[in-house]
């Protein structure tokens, strides 16, 4: 036989519902015969004030002698079939002299109470009530026994207490056909997770409650992240292999031929390992993009401080201007080095062209949008369009390859971002990225 796992959900709300179903069906259970109880006791209670009432009422009128009435042969006891005790001053007569004993210490008392007396295994349910009759102070005592009422109400009572035990394993086995259907996308997502393993499909596609929504999108981004990660890691391998295979059968070539190696040769052999080198640091840099749904959060205006602090160090002559609008404590779901990424590949590019200042601006509204400007010689209208594409650069003279902007456009795109590049007001480069984000944290 199988062990049962405690920690599953189907035994853990079976167990709950189990429970809850048992304390409910109990306690009702359990109110059921005090409220009966006391519902009968009410009954035969009032029922004897109204006796008690009825006797008063028939002694000023004449109609019967308190001797009479009491009389266990009389006709008050031929039709009540109750027990009597009357004291009219230090008169006590009873209609039962075996219950005087025990009923006599009630005789003084407290007025119209109701109380129960237990003698020689019988029960009694009785009535007190002080009354003046010519002149004289009676007290009136009427009971009945209780006993037979009482057995009736007991198997009353487990009558109830077997249809409400039918009744909780009714209620335990629509429980079990509840959480079993109740279950089932579970068991539909757990399939199709299988089959992700198996490699029989690419995203869920369920039919599942609401709950559950979120849950199977969330898991679908992660798919898509990891699919993209392949994708790239594959184009990563694929360019470096198309970008490598020439210069390195060049190198290859020079080092196996007989021609001495001259200066103007070392020279090229030198930028040759230099496209090599930086093809490897852009493609590894682009295998290191994590994308937005990593669930991890960024500090921001910290990441950026840290960023210009750095970038003035490695570029002592140039003035790095920062202006930020979110707090020192806001939080975006943006993974901390793509944004890193992001925003050095632009402070970088502004420092190697500024004249003098750099300048950049954190706004966060509905969107984050950064935008760094600097005061350089700035690029024309028409060539703007050409910016960000991959190994395109439209100035030789300076360092680099034309890869940190292309960089940039991918990471972007990865956050479904936006990235502009425009004139700054100092005459240079605007470059202007916006990216959702999420909700600040």
């Amino acid at each position: 036989m199988s062990r049962v796992d405690r920690r599953s959900l189907r035994f853990r709300l079976l167990a709950w519902l189990g429970g809850v179903s048992l304390v409910v069906v109990g306690v009702t259970w359990l109110l059921h015969g005090i409220l009966l109880n006391n519902l009968a006791r009410d009954f035969l209670g009032s029922r004897l004030q109204q006796e008690a009432e009825h006797v008063l009422h028939h002694f000023p009128q004449g109609h019967l002698s308190p001797s009479l009435w009491l009389d266990a042969t009389g006709p008050a006891a031929q039709v009540f079939h109750h027990i009597y005790v009357l004291r009219l001053n230090n008169e006590v007569t009873t209609s039962h002299p075996l219950w005087l004993a025990p009923l006599a210490p009630l005789l003084d008392g407290e007025d119209e109470t109701l109380v129960e007396v237990a003698w020689q295994g019988r029960q009694l349910l009785l009535y007190r009530k002080e009354f003046t009759l010519e002149e004289r102070n009676g007290v009136l005592l009427i009971g009945e026994d209780f006993a037979p009422v009482a057995a009736g109400l007991v198997k009353l009572h487990w009558w109830v207490g077997g249809i409400a035990g039918v009744l909780l394993l009714l209620l335990i086995v629509l429980n079990l056909v509840a959480v079993n259907r109740g279950l089932r996308p579970l068991s539909r997502l757990q399939q199709q997770l299988v089959e992700l393993q198996l490699g029989g499909r690419k995203r869920l596609h369920l039919d599942m409650p609401a709950e559950l929504d979120e849950l199977v999108e969330q898991l679908n981004r992660i798919l898509d992240s990891q699919d993209q990660r392949l994708k790239r890691s594959r184009e990563a391998v694929a360019n470096l292999s198309h970008a490598l295979k020439t210069p390195l059968s060049a190198v290859t070539q020079v080092l196996r031929g007989s021609r001495p190696i001259d200066d103007q040769r070392r020279g090229k052999m030198l930028l040759r390992l230099e496209d090599i080198q930086a093809q490897l640091e852009a493609e590894l840099r682009r295998s290191r993009i994590a994308g937005p749904y990593t669930g991890q959060q960024t500090l921001i205006r910290h990441e950026a401080e840290q960023l210009i602090e750095m970038f003035s160090a490695l570029y002592p002559d140039k003035c790095f201007r920062f202006e930020a609008v979110p707090d020192a404590d806001t939080r975006l779901n943006i993974e901390r080095q793509d944004f890193q990424e992001m925003l050095g590949i632009a402070l970088d590019n502004a420092g190697k062209w500024a004249v003098q200042q750099v300048r950049c601006h954190l706004i966060l509204e509905a969107v984050l949008t950064v935008t760094i400007e600097d005061d350089g010689p700035g690029v024309p209208q028409d060539d703007i369009a050409w910016l960000g594409r991959r190994g395109m650069r439209l100035d030789e003279g300076r360092p680099g390859h034309g890869l940190g902007l292309s960089i940039l456009r991918q990471l972007v795109t990865h956050y479904e971002g936006e990235l502009r590049f425009g004139v700054s007001d100092a005459g240079g480069l605007a470059v202007t990225i916006t990216l959702p984000g999420g909700q600040p944290g």
